[in-house]
């Protein structure tokens, strides 16, 4: 999924950038309103981080724009601000949801977690997929992002869903390293070699009974992990 920050304060964005593509995000950065616009009929993102007080173009240009090519893509403005009424004008242009400057860590990722899981339902409802696919003893709710096992429920993100979904698709078969990196972090990323091992090893102490003898996500040496 592809985000499109606005934000005219490099440390904001480049703190954003980071958080987000740790979850799983493909990031776009823009450092103004201008840009902004530019990048979003480029590259088509799935849904857009607004600031509002921007050189070029202000948040509140770039949103009424955006609303006039695209109806649907899930809008979040950001602000110093914090009067009702800047808050209330961002809603009633299009914006989805609206934080206040400064913001913490999880408030940005609870927000974005919220917002994504509405265009995937958005998505999914446009299409006839199942609303889950069964991992072992799992039931895995991509839309929502979280398994279930028995009334147990474990919270995932993005990039966990989808590691999850390729070791599904190809269930029985070994998948390699760079299967893996190519379809959960896209072709031009360029891994590091500690990174899926990490991702791993956090996901099978959330979804394994005994992370130590793992029996969902099981490692092939030298190769890679097969489900």
């Amino acid at each position: 999924m592809k985000i499109l920050i606005a934000e005219d304060d490099k440390h904001i964005l480049n703190g954003m950038s980071d958080l987000l593509e740790k979850e799983g995000y493909i990031i776009i950065k823009a450092g103004n309103g201008k840009i902004a616009l530019e990048l979003f009929e480029k590259y088509h993102p799935d849904f857009v981080i607004l600031d509002i007080m921007m050189p070029e173009l202000d948040g509140y240009s770039v949103c009424r724009t955006i609303r006039k090519l695209n109806e649907d893509v899930p809008i979040l403005f950001l602000s110093a601000k914090d009067e009702e009424i800047d808050r209330v004008v961002g809603l009633e242009l299009g914006a989805d949801d609206y934080m206040n400057k400064p913001f913490g860590i999880h408030e940005l990722r609870a927000r974005i977690k919220a917002i994504t899981k509405r265009y995937l339902k958005l998505k999914s409802s446009n299409t006839s997929q199942e609303d889950y696919f069964q991992f072992g003893d799992l039931k895995v709710y991509p839309t929502e992002l979280y398994a279930k096992r028995n009334n147990q429920v474990i919270e995932l993100t993005l990039r966990e869903v989808k590691i999850l979904e390729c070791l599904y698709q190809n269930k029985n078969q070994v998948v390699t390293r760079d299967m893996l990196f190519d379809y959960v972090w896209g072709y031009n990323y360029l891994p590091n070699s500690r990174t899926l091992d990490q991702h791993i090893s956090k996901l099978r102490k959330q979804i394994e009974i005994n992370p130590s003898i793992p029996t969902l996500i099981k490692t092939v040496h030298g190769i890679g992990y097969r489900h």
